[in-house]
């Protein structure tokens, strides 16, 4: 049986659906035909040139990358900047770039929950819950299939609170309607006011799930028009969001932490605030550029916040309340190569998945920290 490339990025869309990316990210399919057959996958944070050199070279037709190549809008294709040679390069070798970024970043399992794993931490939970994700979907339905269109809002991804599913509420009360002309209704009489016994049913859907649980409505439903409200919540979506916090089994002190971050992450160098022998139990982090969550962590009473790309000013904010671990952007985000192995080889027997081997941060340090 032959896998096609499509089918790889579904499964990877399974676990981290477009909806969840940030509104100024570009996820998704950047070049290429996705109806073909996969040869071999090549995995890696940035599509460079020597990441797709490699590709060709390994005889992979697919890359998936953390970080897409495409972020802005691409007027000519002349070979200018290596964006444009890759692009080119690419559709010459029909290579297909397909990249998981912010979605990836929020989603239960991604790269900061990656990142929690590898540090060992407990009661690990999403540091900063998405806003304005969640609505609630209501439809009023017959006493006679209220069962009925219960399980398929469900299995469509509705009703789901926490670490609750198949959750949703429902009231009696009367419903009343005219079919006009050309109309073909469940119950009434062309022309005729009907009153109907009917159940008010509502259930909580995530945004990436509502169109499918409308859907499911549509096609469990008796009635030719279902009534439908959707009404948006303010509600924070505690299952997706950036970044993560966690607890150490044993708590250590802020110097042996930094330490212990680079023996359990493989980072080299760490930029940091002062330590002290402060002991740290809960940790907070978030791959990439993560200073906007200082002050999330700081409200979680984390003793420590890992992220990368940290401002000069802001290594001042926290006012001595937290300690700063920034440890580069490449290195907090590298384990996602991890995350795209694992969804893919639990999933697929039939095609190599390879894990770029020059797949490398583009900044160098020079220079030792000193602890």
């Amino acid at each position: 049986m032959t896998t096609k490339i499509s089918d790889i990025i579904a499964c990877i869309e399974q676990m981290a659906p477009l909806a969840y990316q940030e509104s100024w990210d570009n996820s998704g399919v950047q070049v290429g035909d996705v109806s073909q057959e996969v040869r071999a996958v090549l995995l890696c944070v940035d599509i460079t040139e020597a990441t797709l050199d490699e590709a060709i070279e390994r005889g992979a037709n697919l890359i998936i990358s953390h970080h897409p190549l495409i972020f802005k809008g691409i007027k000519k294709l002349t070979g200018r900047n290596y964006i444009e040679r890759v692009i080119i390069k690419a559709i010459q070798h029909n290579i297909v770039l397909y990249s998981a970024h912010t979605n990836m970043d929020k989603c239960l399992g991604g790269v900061n929950f990656r990142i929690a794993q590898k540090l060992g931490l407990n009661n690990i939970r999403v540091l900063a819950p998405e806003e304005n994700y969640l609505s609630k979907i209501v439809t009023f339905v017959p006493q006679s299939h209220i069962e009925q269109v219960r399980q398929a809002m469900w299995l469509a991804g509705a009703g789901t609170i926490g670490a609750y599913d198949c959750c949703s509420y429902s009231s009696e009360g009367n419903g009343t309607f005219r079919a006009q002309v050309g109309c073909n209704p469940f119950v009434g009489e062309i022309g005729k006011l009907h009153t109907e016994p009917e159940l008010r049913l509502e259930m909580i859907v995530p945004k990436d799930k509502l169109g499918r649980v409308v859907a499911a409505i549509h096609s469990a439903h008796p009635y030719e028009e279902p009534a439908i409200d959707i009404l948006p919540l303010s509600n924070n979506y505690e299952q997706l969001g950036l970044g993560c916090v966690g607890d150490l089994e044993n708590p250590i002190t802020e110097t042996e932490m930094l330490n212990y971050i680079k023996e359990k992450l493989g980072v080299q160098y760490i930029r940091h605030t002062k330590t002290s022998d402060k002991l740290v139990s809960r940790v907070a982090l978030c791959g990439g550029s993560g200073a906007e969550f200082i002050p999330y962590a700081i409200r979680e009473k984390a003793g420590i916040y890992i992220t990368a790309d940290v401002k000069y000013h802001d290594f001042f904010n926290t006012e001595n309340q937290i300690v700063i671990a920034d440890i580069g952007h490449f290195e907090s985000e590298e384990c996602i190569k991890e995350v795209f192995y694992e969804q893919l080889s639990k999933n697929f027997i039939n095609f190599a998945i390879l894990k770029a081997v020059c797949d490398k941060s583009p900044v160098l340090c020079s220079y030792r920290s000193e602890y």
